[in-house]
């Protein structure tokens, strides 16, 4: 579990919190907002069963990117940030796992030629 809930501080604690930035990238949404409706204020409780499904993680990707986005490298993004957000601490990757996924997401999308990211997201 994360130090919010339970109270103690891990070696993967920042490992949890790097999972919630990715989710808050990928979604361009705040992590908790009361504005919005009740099954989408915690956004990692919401976006958690969305991942699996390809039509729904595009459905929650942000709007502003306009599809204009590698589909491919956003959905291992996606199931990076939810293996961050395990509430058991041993089962989250180490921070070097988390590196080295990131290099290798970047690797593969350098290599595919798929398309760039906007230049206002990098």
């Amino acid at each position: 579990m994360d130090v919010d809930w339970s109270g103690h501080l891990h070696v993967k604690t920042d490992v949890y919190g790097f999972g919630v930035v990715l989710v808050e990238m990928l979604t361009g949404l705040r992590a908790i907002d009361k504005r919005r409706s009740i099954g989408q204020q915690n956004l990692i409780d919401w976006v958690k069963p969305r991942v699996t499904n390809r039509r729904k993680l595009k459905d929650m990707m942000d709007s502003r990117l306009e599809g204009k986005y590698p589909s491919r490298q956003a959905s291992q993004l996606a199931h990076l940030a939810i293996k961050c957000l395990q509430l058991t601490p041993r089962l989250r990757p180490s921070s070097t796992e988390v590196a080295e996924t990131l290099q290798q997401i970047q690797a593969v999308h350098i290599r595919s030629g798929e398309p760039k990211i906007p230049s206002g997201y990098q």
